[in-house]
């Protein structure tokens, strides 16, 4: 038999004493991370890519559900009157929609949404934690924005291959329309078109956005930023704009374009953008401009930046941009990507073609101002 002597209560006195110091500091550890929450994404998704590809035992169901933990409502003023029974609630709030592409905090939205660089725009997650969130990238002409929020822990969304789009393909929006009482809406349809350019007028400018997915899966305010996915649950565009004179034909934004500046986020922290200063359009909307030029392949050369890159080239307008580093441009979308690939300082080569003979260009990307 075992006999508890006055040494061995000691012993067990003192163990008791520690475990409770233990217990102890353990509660005023958690409130104190309670009390962080802000910044802390609570979920029971694990963090990084949260949506993979169908398998047997998920369903487009289960995916969906996955995705709306990766889409946040995003706004330009906070709190004053987030109802659509408001009027012009939407309009004042400036209501859309991004996707967390980076468990660092980086969330990818539309450049008219999100605002300019260093801007603040205010992030709401699903699960309610909101925080600021600064622009650290935005392009007016792709109108795409990368805001960065300190939320940490963040659940990703996976990003397909926008090349391999095919008509008819079966896809999905996600976004907020009207209103954060209708929050992460999940429309269908299919992708109806490929490569289009889309004039938008506003007063005295013309932008040409080239290179959009056309969908009639539904699309209204709200949902600009928000993801275009295909049933595997890859992203493969960001939602931009609609035709508001018909109904189903809605835009999004290829995500390949986009690809580059995220690795280079993920990898460095930062991205500084290298700068070509060439304005151009594609085959497509040089048929807005005029039906005299033509344009079988490559380019369309309508302006250069004098203070750029071309400054001292012998580059002039209506000429024709064909290839850079040998590979083949077709549209200002190929081209951007191409760059945002490269780094301040790189040389590139371009193929141009003036008058139906060809001559090379080697130019030094340039930092854009």
């Amino acid at each position: 038999m075992y006999e508890l002597n006055s040494k061995n209560s000691k012993n067990i006195y003192l163990l008791f004493l520690i475990m409770a110091l233990v217990a102890f500091f353990t509660v005023i550890a958690y409130t104190l991370i309670l009390d962080n929450k802000k910044y802390e994404y609570s979920s029971n998704i694990v963090a990084k890519t949260i949506v993979k590809k169908v398998s047997e035992e998920s369903s487009i169901e289960d995916i969906l559900e996955d995705i709306t933990e990766s889409t946040v409502g995003i706004s330009k003023v906070r709190d004053i009157g987030t109802t659509v029974f408001l009027e012009h609630s939407v309009e004042n709030l400036n209501l859309g929609s991004g996707i967390i592409i980076s468990e660092k905090g980086y969330i990818l939205t539309n450049a008219h949404v999100a605002g300019d660089v260093y801007s603040i725009c205010y992030i709401t997650l699903k699960n309610g934690v909101t925080d600021n969130g600064t622009v650290i990238w935005s392009n007016n002409d792709l109108d795409l924005a990368i805001v960065k929020t300190n939320i940490k822990n963040l659940p990703v969304i996976e990003l397909g291959d926008s090349d391999k789009i095919r008509l008819g393909t079966k896809v999905y929006a996600i976004g907020n329309p009207l209103g954060y009482e209708l929050q992460r809406t999940v429309t269908s349809g299919i992708i109806s078109g490929i490569d289009r350019t889309i004039k938008v007028e506003d007063g005295d400018k013309k932008t040409y956005f080239e290179g959009l997915l056309q969908t009639d899966a539904t699309i209204n305010e709200g949902n600009s930023g928000g993801a275009l996915i295909n049933e595997y649950g890859e992203v493969l565009g960001i939602t931009t704009l609609k035709i508001e004179e018909s109904e189903g034909i809605g835009f999004a934004i290829p995500i390949n374009i986009i690809k580059p500046i995220i690795k280079k986020l993920n990898e460095t922290g930062k991205f500084e953008e290298p700068y070509i200063g060439i304005y151009g359009y594609d085959k497509e909307a040089v048929a807005y401009l005029s039906q005299n030029i033509e344009l079988e392949k490559g380019i369309y050369i309508e302006e250069i930046d004098t203070n750029g890159p071309l400054k001292n080239s012998n580059i002039i307008k209506g000429d024709i941009l064909e290839e850079i580093d040998g590979k083949k441009v077709e549209t200002m979308n190929d081209l951007k990507k191409y760059i945002y690939e490269k780094n301040i300082g790189d040389e590139v080569t371009l193929k141009i073609k003036r008058n139906k003979k060809n001559f090379e260009v080697k130019i030094k990307l340039e930092k854009l101002q």
